[in-house]
């Protein structure tokens, strides 16, 4: 591990200071690219206006002119967290803005793969509805799209996944990433795509009299979805993000949200009232995510969707319940798919450029979570795979990739269909995640053709494990006060959490748990505990060590902990 301090533009922080902003919070932000202090005005009012998304103002006029004929909708939506906060938006919006008849339908993970496709189109129309709104897919469903039109759909795609060289022939797509859209926010997530679709229909109502600025109904009551969609799938936090998810975090804050999210919280052994991104991230996310990759996310999306807090109190238990099953599967399918791993190379050597693993009895609804394990402690693109559940699919295997830095995992899957043809049967993605489905036969081939574009984009530098820290902690700045600061703010992937580097002494160290390095530290003199989760091996007595501020509670006195990431090698 190569520990690295950012750089921090010492006129940034000047501008930040002279601004008002504490000058921990200047250094911390500017060197996360902040230059001026309006970009940390998260007010609803400096979000990007919907007009710049391309598609968006005709999004609008075909919503209203549904709405006007009593047609129905359905939406299809996707089965991770991101999906089903989209959904959840998608109908408690279109509700609130006057929709009669809004129905969901979720793809089955094992059963319909992802995506629209043209079996999910059919049911779709069977059930009566009139126009189909896809939520956080559907930029790749050219099969299922067609099928929906065929039939007499009108079919609305809102997405955020980055598009192959054709497009859909929906009747409107909405989506900051495909051609010809000059919307400056190219990193919102599904539900973002989805709640701007929502404001540009209250714009396109207010405009046909429905309602003006006192009747029209208030939105803002669906940003607790959108910031947890937002950090739970992982998209960059550019300002524009940051703003949304503020936003939701106020409101939780303040404990206004659906009575979902409320047990959620409390299934989770989460504060709503000290809510931060971690929470999103780490404690509600994966427990909707569970729902998708074990059971029905319509679970999940139900308890999105309750006002009934005794109905969400009673999903949020059952969430919680597949999030542990989840966690068993897990922690068994990331031994094994380790010590596979571990074999593709001999101990003491590097690992290959790129890794794929594949057990006949993985569970195809985790991989992507094994995936990013690997890849975290090897430092290695990862693809892991399992068979297809699917009937009639057995012969095929469902991988899900994870990346690190300098390798786009959609652009090298792009890559590898053109080199070989016919081995990739779908796939998709973004830059640091992506799935595809291949015949087995052709697994060989694949992790031969990723590795040969791994060897190509890669060089040792990148390949060197490197955290960027924000250098060392001021005794000054290590209060209780400045941890709960920091926690305030939004942080996430893009906008990377403070953590600090420096040369501590280890004063004491045991196990706890076995399998946590319980620490007694000393920083700049004065001592300090500290943790180090899954981590056992025995640290030297002076060591270059990387750590978050935390805090912790004994006797009614808070005190600082630090939070040990990483120590230098």
């Amino acid at each position: 591990m190569n520990i690295t301090p950012r750089d921090i533009p010492p006129r940034s922080v000047w501008a930040l200071e002279q601004a008002g902003v504490h000058p921990l919070l200047a250094q911390l932000y500017a060197a996360r690219g902040v230059s001026h202090p309006d970009e940390l005005d998260n007010a609803l009012v400096k979000l990007l206006p919907p007009g710049g998304l391309k598609g968006i103002t005709e999004a609008a006029a075909l919503l209203a002119n549904a709405i006007a004929t009593n047609e129905r909708l359905c939406i299809v939506a996707d089965y991770d967290c991101d999906g089903a906060t989209a959904c959840a938006v998608a109908v408690r919006g279109l509700r609130l803005l006057g929709a009669r008849h809004v129905k969901y339908l979720v793809p089955d993970r094992v059963v319909d793969g992802y995506g629209l496709t043209a079996p999910i189109a059919q049911r779709v129309f069977d059930q009566g509805a009139d126009v189909l709104i896809t939520v956080d897919n559907g930029i790749a469903s050219m099969e299922g799209v067609a099928h929906a039109k065929a039939l007499g759909l009108q079919v609305l795609v809102t997405d955020h996944h980055l598009p192959a060289a054709a497009l859909p022939e929906a009747n409107v797509i909405v989506n900051p990433n495909q051609p010809g859209c000059t919307f400056d926010s190219k990193a919102m997530a599904g539900v973002g795509v989805m709640f701007y679709v929502l404001l540009a229909l209250r714009s396109e109502l207010r405009a046909r009299g429905v309602f003006d600025a006192a009747t029209q109904p208030k939105l803002d009551a669906l940003l607790p979805l959108v910031a947890l969609g937002t950090v739970a799938d992982v998209v960059r936090l550019d300002a524009n993000n940051r703003r949304l998810v503020a936003q939701g975090l106020k409101r939780v804050r303040t404990l206004a949200m659906p009575a979902g999210l409320a047990a959620l919280f409390v299934a989770s052994g989460r504060q709503a009232a000290t809510a931060t991104t971690f929470d999103f991230g780490f404690a509600l996310g994966p427990r909707i995510n569970a729902a998708g990759r074990l059971s029905d996310m319509t679970l999940g999306i139900e308890c999105l969707l309750t006002d009934d807090p005794a109905r969400a109190d009673e999903l949020a238990r059952t969430l919680d319940g597949i999030n542990r099953e989840r966690r068993v599967i897990e922690g068994d399918m990331r031994d094994q798919a380790m010590q596979v791993a571990e074999s593709l190379f001999d101990e003491g050597d590097e690992p290959p450029p790129a890794i794929c693993v594949f057990d006949p009895d993985f569970h195809e609804g985790v991989v992507g979570i094994v995936a990013s394990r690997i890849k975290d402690k090897l430092h290695r693109p990862t693809f892991v795979f399992a068979a297809s559940q699917a009937p009639g699919k057995e012969h095929e295997l469902k991988g899900s990739g994870r990346s690190i830095a300098g390798f786009h995992l959609r652009d090298a899957l792009d890559l590898v269909a053109k080199r070989y043809p016919g081995v990739l049967l779908r796939f998709g993605g973004h830059a640091m995640a992506a799935g595809c489905t291949i015949a087995e036969e052709h697994l060989d081939t694949f992790e031969q053709a990723l590795n040969e574009v791994a060897h190509e984009w890669l060089d040792a530098a990148t390949l060197q494990r490197r955290l960027a820290t924000d250098g060392p902690l001021l005794p000054a700045y290590r209060r209780v006060d400045l941890v709960d600061t920091l926690h305030e703010a939004v942080w996430g992937q893009g906008f990377a959490a403070p953590t600090f580097s420096e040369e501590v002494e280890v004063i004491s160290q045991r196990l706890v748990g076995e399998k946590h390095l319980s620490l007694k530290l000393k920083h700049q003199g004065d001592p300090v505990d500290a943790i180090w989760f899954g981590h056992t091996e025995p640290l030297p007595a002076k060591v270059t060590m990387a750590f978050r501020l935390d805090a912790d509670e004994w006797n009614g006195v808070r005190r600082v902990k630090f939070f040990v990431e990483a120590v230098q090698d």
